[in-house]
């Protein structure tokens, strides 16, 4: 027992070791199961293979089994036989051994073995009552935490982070995530493509709701982290926006068969800003008018159709500003338990997370870590995350401003981490900012001649967008051209050109 039990109350300590203050109950364990276990270790060491990738030294109860353990396992390691000779040496004189008999204790452990053929289930034996120690003691930390009062840190902190314990605790309980032979990943594989093949759209992923997209990427797959970057005016949020109505407006119009709900974490823009960009975009009423109240009497009417359709899509905003990463990961796990179906995660934007706050960790450390627990709630939902991301400045100062990885904030880290990264890019904002005037030394002809074309170029990119794939991890790279109306910030299939051989 924790001496911290010390600082309980009465109530809590009460709750702690029973009803009877005079029985003070043992933490779980099994003297036997673990001398059983070394025991057959000494006498065999070919049984190591059975425990040795998840069975640690820390997991025995008594330390002086641990330490035993830990010296079979380094002996082993190295390609030594591991018997009572060989560790006669190393214990003969050790402070630790001396309490329970010294080197004689090893020669006892070995002599009572009986077989070895329950090895395995002494390993999971002993790794489960760790475990369960581990959860006595999280809870008495649970217990004290919430009768200190601190006001730095509410209630809702000391939630998140016990939530994040218990995820840890049960990550390290997970026995059976060994090899998986390929027949059984096949039949996966397989079983994928036949779903894709009966769905309409033929993705393997949660569709986007854009033709040429989906084309190229077999839609948002699981498990993987996507990252949509773009300069400010781009259209980062708006295209991200699309994607997550359009996912979650399949899933509804399907019946479950395509698409998904989706959580969309909105750091930048409220729910309410959000949802009015929504609304101006089903109902062809500008936003910007909704929120000046410059509409007409008429375009309530569309706005009731536009509701109908928007209210029935399992679309979930959360708006909370400044979450950290671990925030971020409760939330996103209380809502897959809320909403089974859950299967894409939007978050808006990437650099307006937080870390776990150390003041030593500079910004791209800051960045690793977000990057990493991200992909790590990718991977652990097994959904795909889609996160917007800025980009640096460098990208103004070159002719040529289409993106580039190495233009990505703090790259090392968020290259490295995503499954896809994808660029917004659109010539139109850049061109319509460059219209050429007179030089000193040019005549009227020569320039109505570079106006001229500088028009032509205007028409030609005028609402066309690009999505530059500069990444894929398991598909090509290449460029999705898609029409955008700057005007109800909505992006949709380009029908005038295709880009199968981009």
């Amino acid at each position: 027992m924790s001496s911290e039990a010390k600082s309980y109350p009465a109530p809590a300590l009460r709750a702690v070791i029973g009803s009877d203050l005079t029985q003070v109950r043992t933490a779980p364990h099994n003297t036997e199961a673990e001398q059983a276990l070394l025991g057959a270790l000494l006498v065999n060491n070919t049984a190591f293979d059975k425990i040795g990738d998840f069975l640690r030294p820390e997991h025995f109860y008594d330390p002086v089994h641990g330490r035993i353990y830990e010296a079979i396992s380094v002996l082993i390691s190295r390609g030594q036989i591991a018997d009572t000779k060989t560790l006669h040496g190393l214990f003969e004189n050790d402070p630790t051994l001396a309490s329970v008999g010294g080197a004689q204790y090893l020669a006892d452990l070995a002599s009572s073995v009986i077989t070895i053929i329950n090895t395995l289930d002494y390993g999971q034996l002993i790794h489960d009552l760790h475990l369960r120690r581990k959860l006595i003691e999280l809870g008495e930390d649970v217990v004290n935490d919430a009768y200190r009062h601190d006001l730095e840190e509410p209630a809702n902190k000391q939630i998140e982070r016990t939530e994040q314990r218990l995820f840890d605790l049960a990550q390290t309980g997970e026995l059976d995530r060994g090899f998986v032979k390929l027949e059984k990943s096949l039949l996966v594989s397989l079983k994928i493509a036949e779903d894709a093949y009966k769905r309409d759209s033929h993705v393997t992923g949660v569709t986007t709701g854009l033709r040429d997209m989906d084309r190229k990427m077999g839609g948002l797959q699981k498990s993987d982290l996507v990252i949509l970057a773009g300069r400010p005016s781009m259209g980062k949020t708006a295209l991200a926006t699309n994607i997550a109505f359009n996912a979650a407006k399949s899933w509804h119009e399907t019946n479950g068969k395509e698409g998904a709900a989706v959580a969309f974490f909105s750091l930048e823009m409220s729910s309410e800003q959000l949802a009015t960009r929504l609304l101006g975009e089903h109902s062809s009423v500008p936003s910007d008018k909704i929120r000046r109240g410059e509409i007409k009497a008429e375009d309530f009417t569309k706005f009731i159709e536009a509701t109908k359709i928007l209210s029935r899509v399992p679309l979930y905003i959360d708006d909370t500003p400044g979450l950290s990463v671990a925030s971020l990961r409760t939330r996103a796990r209380r809502l897959k338990r809320l909403v089974p179906n859950l299967g894409l995660i939007v978050i808006d934007y990437l650099q307006l997370l937080h870390g776990s706050g150390k003041k030593e960790d500079n910004r791209v450390q800051e960045v690793s870590e977000i990057t990493r627990g991200l992909k790590g709630l990718a991977k652990e939902l097994e959904v795909p995350v889609l996160a917007l991301s800025q980009l640096s400045r460098a990208v103004e100062s070159r002719d040529d401003k289409r993106p580039q990885l190495s233009d990505l904030r703090e790259s090392g880290s968020i290259e490295q981490d995503a499954d896809v990264v994808m660029f917004v890019y659109r010539e139109e904002y850049y061109h319509s900012r460059s219209e050429p005037t007179q030089r000193q030394d040019e005549n009227e002809d020569k320039f109505n001649q570079r106006h001229q074309r500088w028009m032509e170029r205007g028409d030609q990119v005028r609402n066309i967008a690009e999505v530059l794939i500069a990444k894929q991890r398991h598909g090509p790279i290449g460029t999705v051209d898609l029409h955008f109306d700057g005007q109800f910030t909505r992006f949709s299939d380009l029908e005038t050109r295709f880009n199968d051989d981009r």
